[in-house]
């Protein structure tokens, strides 16, 4: 009897498991779309840089981040690249005419 309550709370752990991953790779998923603002983006906050934190870090500009129906600056900071010879790109607000404004964001090259 115990065996067979084991077995049983084995397979409905297995399905949990396989229900959860699932919910999870669709919400995942999901989080890939563009989010599409119809107001223009304000102008990049000029910044002044702190001194770097030593040798080999990179300055990574602020951007306007979209956030509770406004746009939220955040600032810039020092990065290390995660590669010898790595380039940032800066991420950009690019738009779309037919929906709107959306973020293209940063990455290294």
């Amino acid at each position: 009897m115990a065996a067979k309550n084991l077995d049983r709370c084995r397979a409905n752990v297995a399905t949990l498991t396989m229900a959860l991953m699932l919910a999870l790779s669709t919400a995942c998923g999901a989080s890939q779309g563009r989010l599409y603002v119809r107001v223009a983006p304000p102008r990049a906050v000029v910044e002044a840089r702190v001194a770097s934190p030593g040798p080999g870090y990179v300055w990574v500009p602020g951007y306007h981040r979209w956030e509770g129906g406004a746009y939220l600056w955040v600032p810039g900071a020092w990065a290390r690249p995660p590669r010898p010879r790595a380039v940032w790109v800066p991420g950009r607000w690019a738009q779309d005419r037919r929906h709107g404004w959306y973020y293209v964001p940063g990455r290294w090259r």
